[in-house]
């Protein structure tokens, strides 16, 4: 059995737990990285996220906590538990630190939600972000979460090379989603980017949802998205 590329993370952003395994299913060996985001928290996410794991499977849970720190830190305590691999906080320093504290001694790796890829200056405005550029702010916002001890950041494709320079991103993940086919459908991103690009702009992973999950045939998609990928010829074309 060949080993999957798990720079190849699909987004099982379907209704229920049935779904996700009835897609994982079709994938078959192609996959071996899974994402479960808030989405499914209510239709069995976490129940699924331990079959998975059962079947081999890597998983990155996508809950973008923010809060307080102390509940920060008790939310995280309790979801390490699950041996998850992935687990998204907000960006911001002092929800970064309470989720460190809270992993504890587990291997999850928190990683830091910068800007998400469904946003663009107009709506940062609408928000109170302060002024400037947004690449601008995403490289701030992951210079800071590192800083504040993120394994990883998340930004879009067209911020990862910016990232990847950064001293402070030495040894750290960059996970993209935000990433289409050419003249795929852009759904609700903004700010996006083909596999290839992706990963050539310095991405260790990206993630990719409904360009699999809404096609006829899942697991050819899959593979279309993993031959693109393998294009790529960058700062960060490495196998993982």
């Amino acid at each position: 059995m060949t080993k999957p590329d798990n720079r190849l993370i699909v987004a099982l952003d379907v209704p229920d737990a049935l779904a996700g395994l009835k897609l994982a299913e079709k994938l078959g060996d192609t996959v071996g990285f899974y994402k479960i985001g808030l989405g499914m928290l209510t239709g069995g996410g976490l129940a699924l996220a331990n079959e998975l794991k059962e079947e081999g499977k890597r998983i990155f849970l996508d809950m973008k906590l923010f809060d307080i720190p102390a509940t920060i830190e008790t939310a995280v305590r309790g979801l390490a538990q699950f041996d998850l691999d992935f687990l998204t906080v907000h960006g911001d320093p002092h929800v970064v630190r309470a989720a460190v504290a809270g992993r504890g001694e587990k291997d999850t790796k928190i990683l830091a939600v910068t800007i998400l890829t469904s946003l663009e200056r107009s709506d940062l405005d609408l928000a109170l972000m302060k002024p400037g550029a947004v690449h601008d702010l995403v490289v701030e916002r992951a210079k800071q979460a590192f800083l504040a001890g993120a394994d990883g950041v998340i930004a879009s494709p067209q911020e990862a090379a910016l990232i990847r320079k950064l001293p402070e991103a030495k040894d750290r993940l960059i996970v993209t989603p935000g990433v289409r086919m050419t003249g795929g459908d852009i759904g609700d991103q903004k700010r996006i980017a083909t596999p290839a690009q992706a990963i050539a702009e310095g991405a260790d992973h990206i993630v990719v949802g409904r360009p699999i999950w809404q096609t006829n045939d899942p697991k050819a998609a899959a593979l279309e998205i993993l031959a693109n990928m393998q294009e790529a010829h960058g700062v960060n074309a490495r196998f993982h």
